[in-house]
């Protein structure tokens, strides 16, 4: 009967603890240090409606570039000539049929190409057009940010130089819950008028791999629970349980053992 009784005793002691041991979360849990990954290459960003860009116009003289710039110019001549506007841009708007109204050249559509893309675009119409010689132009995204939700917490994540993975958000965030679910955070997307959703597994190194590794922009990453959480409280309720419960199977083997 003693052995009984302790037996019981320690069993419900260790399964009470295990309840309240969190696991820890280990990322990339199945990368070998002795073998080298291939590196993936970052998928160009394409412009989609409501995108604001920045396009700044510079050149050898100041004045021609002036009218294709939206904001007043203040202008720096560089080592090599090259001058350009020190002011912040404001941007411009990508429409809902894609469209941008750009200085001098008017109505352009740019839905769907990419920054270097539009860039070289841009480039060729100057030049064609006898409008600027040699131009020099630079196109950055303004409103590269992703929705996180879930076990990871509520925010927005943004990135300035148009370049934010999955990890990054992440890390951005404060990281995950223990109650996160690694092997199921989906990353939902709107792609060609359509809304997708990807699921990813960050303890693997297949998430390297992913097709939404890298984010785009109004990506929305969604961290799914592993169960459900419980309300202030029944957690306290719980907490208060164990403890008493784990008093009383210590008193329970501390009998067992004293018989």
């Amino acid at each position: 009967m003693k052995k009984i009784l302790l037996f019981l005793g320690l069993i419900l002691f260790i399964g009470l603890n295990s309840c309240v041991v969190s696991r820890k979360i280990v990322y990339l849990n199945d990368m070998d240090p002795a073998i080298a990954e291939k590196v993936s290459p970052m998928p160009p960003l394409r412009i989609q409606k409501n995108d604001r860009l920045s396009i700044h116009v510079s050149a050898k003289n100041p004045e021609l570039a002036v009218p294709f710039n939206n904001t007043e110019g203040v202008y720096s001549t560089s080592d090599n000539g090259i001058v350009g506007s020190s002011n912040g841009n404001r941007g411009f708007l990508v429409d809902q049929q894609g469209n941008i109204d750009f200085p001098i050249l008017g109505t352009l559509n740019i839905e769907g190409m990419t920054l270097d893309g539009l860039r070289d675009y841009l480039k060729d119409q100057l030049q064609t057009k006898n409008l600027l010689h040699s131009p020099v132009i630079k196109v950055e995204l303004l409103n590269l940010k992703v929705l996180l939700m879930g076990e990871g917490g509520n925010k927005i994540i943004s990135a300035p130089d148009s370049r934010l993975t999955i990890l990054e958000a992440i890390t951005q965030a404060g990281g995950l819950s223990n109650n996160a679910n690694t092997e199921k955070i989906a990353v939902i997307r709107e792609e060609n008028g359509e809304r997708k959703i990807y699921y990813n597994n960050i303890e693997s190194k297949e998430i390297f791999n992913s097709s939404t590794y890298y984010l785009q922009q109004n990506d929305i990453v969604y961290v799914e629970p592993k169960a459900a959480v419980r309300g202030g409280n029944e957690a306290r309720s719980l907490r208060i349980m164990s403890v008493v419960m784990s008093v009383l199977s210590m008193v329970t083997t501390i009998f067992a053992l004293s018989k």
